[in-house]
């Protein structure tokens, strides 16, 4: 039977790909929000570099939200996917033991710290985000037999957070700590906030967090769904506080840019409830996760994101020093956030929000955000926005980024930011520390 021909949308044809970018707003819901915000047909990719239908080519800093940690189509990648088709090996066998599971395994255990591998158990779960969370937070409340699971956010950072949300001590409610401070069944944090705006959890309160955890025999869960693989500048962004966790969550780039979730967790914690799921046997994604692991520890690439994610963060400082436009610039190794505030309040807005008595407009700097974004795009340059506010831009450049390419990234984004600034209604306003118009 003939196959679809050019113009049918689903063959390679030139019609297919012209007609791409329009389909799908009448066949998919709104909630595919990424084809709104960054209309690209991609058909070609490599490394940082994507290529869209119409002959453009883009640098790509989104990253699949952080799930490529070696970049589009890497070598040792498509190597190691090519091996298993090419082995007759069946490719999904639900969660039996098969040689290429078990490769993974022992390449996730030699990345992790002797006193997490020494005693660790690993559960691979559905490929969904929520599922090794999920999975994660029933173990902590089957293995305490309490319920109460407290997330590390955004407000902890500014209290005592260490002294009141991991509860009395003896766990009976009583005493001093009252019952609103009874012990939790865990204590979940994710290291960088990547979906809050990039906002990093200071080390010493990790540390703290860590050590009260421990003297009150709550699981410690780290979620390092989006920050492990040498993201942030370390293997996995839980060493830069020195802390071990019980519990670890993981998924994105463990999977070698295919979808694969695992929960990792000390033997003593016993065994979480079985939940169903088809999903935990994908042997091509177990494959390119291993060659993944491994590439990414032989090559050191966590030390090249440190080096290379400090150059991108002194020039986004840079950006933030320039245009009263930008606000905080935060991030770890190559996981950065621009943080777009409204010009006409911008002197008053500091890293922890406006300043009592300021009114920021809402809204204003959500339409910078997006209007650095769409300006980048004009340039090349693919970035994402992100935020409770909708307000960050966000950098996830692969981990085998080059400095000739973060040259071109940082001058693409600042070229954006400019013409954001010259744009905007009312004209620019003035330098910081200046006085008067540009």
């Amino acid at each position: 039977m003939a196959g679809p021909g050019p113009g049918s949308g689903l063959g390679p044809g030139d019609g297919g790909r012209r007609g791409a970018p329009r389909r799908p707003a009448a066949r998919e819901p709104a909630a595919r929000t990424y084809a709104r915000a960054l209309p690209v047909v991609p058909v070609r990719a490599r490394g940082l570099t994507i290529e869209g239908a119409d002959g453009r080519r883009y640098l790509d800093c989104v990253s699949g939200a952080g799930t490529l940690a070696l970049g589009h189509n890497h070598p040792v990648v498509l190597d190691a996917i090519r091996a298993v088709l090419d082995s007759g090996a069946p490719l999904h066998v639900m969660d039996l033991t098969t040689p290429v599971e078990d490769a993974f395994v022992t390449e996730l255990l030699r990345t992790l710290p002797p006193g997490l591998a020494d005693r660790a158990r690993v559960r691979f779960c559905g490929p969904v985000g929520t599922d090794p969370v999920d999975a994660a937070v029933a173990l902590a409340r089957a293995a305490t037999g309490r319920t109460r699971v407290v997330t590390v956010t955004g407000a902890d950072a500014d209290a005592d957070a260490d002294e009141t949300v991991l509860g009395d001590g003896d766990g009976d409610g009583d005493g001093d700590g009252g019952p609103g401070r009874e012990r939790p069944a865990g204590l979940l944090l994710e290291p960088v906030r990547s979906e809050a705006g990039v906002r990093p959890v200071p080390d010493g309160l990790v540390r703290r967090l860590g050590a009260r955890a421990a003297d009150r025999a709550v699981p410690l869960i780290v979620d390092e769904t989006g920050t492990g693989v040498g993201r942030t500048g370390a293997y996995w962004a839980f060493e830069h506080s020195g802390v071990t966790p019980d519990v670890l969550v993981l998924a994105k780039a463990i999977g070698g840019s295919l979808p694969l979730a695992v929960v990792v967790h000390r033997e003593d914690l016993g065994e979480p409830e079985r939940t169903a799921g088809a999903f935990r046997g994908n042997q091509l994604a177990l494959a390119a996760g291993a060659a993944t692991l491994a590439h990414v520890r032989e090559h050191r690439l966590a030390a090249h994101a440190a080096t290379l994610g400090g150059r991108m963060l002194t020039g986004l400082r840079a950006l933030a020093a320039e245009f009263t436009c930008v606000g905080d610039v935060r991030g770890r190794g190559l996981m950065a956030g621009v943080e777009l505030v409204a010009p006409d309040t911008a002197p008053h807005v500091t890293a922890h929000g406006a300043r009592p008595g300021t009114a920021v407009r809402p809204g204003t700097a959500a339409e910078l955000a997006t209007a650095v974004r769409r300006e980048c795009l004009r340039r090349g340059l693919i970035v994402d926005v992100t935020g409770p506010r909708a307000n960050v831009v966000r950098l996830l450049p692969p981990l085998i980024v080059t400095e000739e390419q973060m040259s071109a990234v940082l001058d693409r984004l600042a070229d954006a930011v400019r013409a954001v600034d010259r744009d905007r209604p009312g004209g620019p306003v003035p330098l910081r520390g200046k006085r008067g118009p540009r």
